[in-house]
């Protein structure tokens, strides 16, 4: 009998009522918002290849006496590894790869390989888009700011405005990891919804003529200039940005690796069995650091706020810099690919595409409006390196 009684007292069951009140509470709604968000990305398909990881991670940690992840061990941005002996778990370990930047590095790797960069190279101008559509990045660090936020939250809140998943975690990780799951279902939520955010925004700063407008064919691009951009781009950033060069490296030699023509393995290895196998540990490792007295916290509440502002100003910075362009070309810029400068790739072309085709049927936007998208994720990987010079 009294090894049943131990054995019961061990479960997790026995631990989460004895917790007292509000704590088993706490626990509870962690669990329920866990199983709301594997819903969102299972059945509404919200960003579902990250989501899903995130919100399972989220499950495990906050699952009484699972033991799988310890927030003591990363206390004050340090790693204790004297507690690893003893009392790390599963998830500790994965985590090592967030905290120590290895994850958002390799998921770069990743993208690079799977984007053509041709559309930037063929239409340069559309770097400038992709540049202005980063100013949601700083309106929301001054927003955060305002509400009281730190320089290095403050921060990472507003890297959410870039659109780009792995560059917000890997920010914040550096300069805030306790609002690491807080940041990332923030900035993956907003991600899916892009579809709902940028049309209201990208139709209250257009007319329907500028919407309507039908852009020239894009110029071919050689295979040498392919080549020879990733390399370029590398050593100008590296040089200009130093504290970017991990992020926008991976990112050229993941599109150096496709564009060569040389290694198709390693080229094929970086799109589909790394990218798969680091999103699953970085999606869950996440996940992990939402416990309940991290996210149930009004912080929270600001952090989505500044976020989706972020999101609305990132789309009318690049909108409005697109209507300048159109101004000064006569009508050979549709306004509209401005708003594929947030980076997510290629949710925000297609955006663009929609907007523009239900205007002009006859329009095709989307290889325009690669262009500033793909130059929006260079732009969010420099402002991230911006952030982590001045805080970190």
């Amino acid at each position: 009998m009294g090894s049943i009684l131990e054995f019961l007292k061990q479960s997790g069951f026995y631990q989460l009522f004895t917790t007292g009140f509000p704590d088993w509470l706490k626990t509870v709604a962690m669990i329920a918002l866990a199983c709301c968000l594997l819903y969102l990305a299972i059945v509404k398909k919200f960003e579902p290849m990250l989501l899903l990881p995130i919100a399972f991670g989220m499950l495990l940690t906050n699952l009484p006496g699972a033991n799988l992840y310890h927030p003591g061990l990363f206390e004050g941005g340090h790693v204790a590894w004297e507690g690893f002996s003893d009392k790390a778990g599963l998830i500790d370990y994965l985590y090592l790869g967030v905290k120590l930047g290895i994850y958002p590095c390799l998921i770069f790797l990743g993208v690079g390989a799977m984007t053509d960069f041709g559309p930037l190279i063929a239409n340069p101008k559309s770097l400038f888009l992709g540049a202005a559509a980063q100013a949601g990045i700083f309106i929301a660090f001054i927003g955060a700011k305002l509400l009281g936020f730190a320089d290095g939250v403050a921060a990472s809140i507003g890297i959410i405005g870039g659109a780009d998943g792995p560059t917000a975690i890997f920010v914040t990780s550096k300069l805030a990891p306790e609002y690491l799951g807080s940041i990332a279902i923030a900035a993956y939520s907003y991600m899916a919804l892009v579809p709902l955010i940028q049309p209201p925004v990208m139709k209250l700063l257009t007319t329907r003529k500028e919407r309507q407008i039908v852009m020239q064919q894009l110029r071919p691009v050689s295979s040498t200039e392919k080549i020879v951009f990733p390399i370029v781009v590398t050593i100008f950033t590296a040089l200009l940005v130093p504290s970017a060069a991990s992020l926008v490296g991976m990112l050229m030699l993941g599109n150096l690796l496709r564009e060569s023509g040389v290694v198709d393995r390693l080229s094929k290895t970086a799109q589909n069995e790394l990218m798969n196998i680091v999103t699953i540990f970085l999606g869950i490792s996440v996940g992990a650091t939402a416990t309940a007295n991290m996210f149930l916290r009004l912080d929270t509440l600001g952090i989505f706020a500044m976020g989706v502002c972020a999101f609305i100003f990132g789309t009318a910075g690049g909108v409005l810099l697109g209507k300048l362009m159109c101004w000064l070309t006569r009508g050979k810029i549709n306004p509209l690919i401005g708003s594929a400068g947030v980076s997510a790739v290629p949710m925000a072309a297609r955006v663009s595409q929609v907007v523009g085709q239900k205007e002009n049927p006859s329009n095709f936007l989307l290889m325009h409006a690669m262009g500033p998208n793909v130059a929006g994720v260079i732009g969010s990987a420099i402002a991230a390196g911006v952030f982590l010079a001045l805080f970190n």
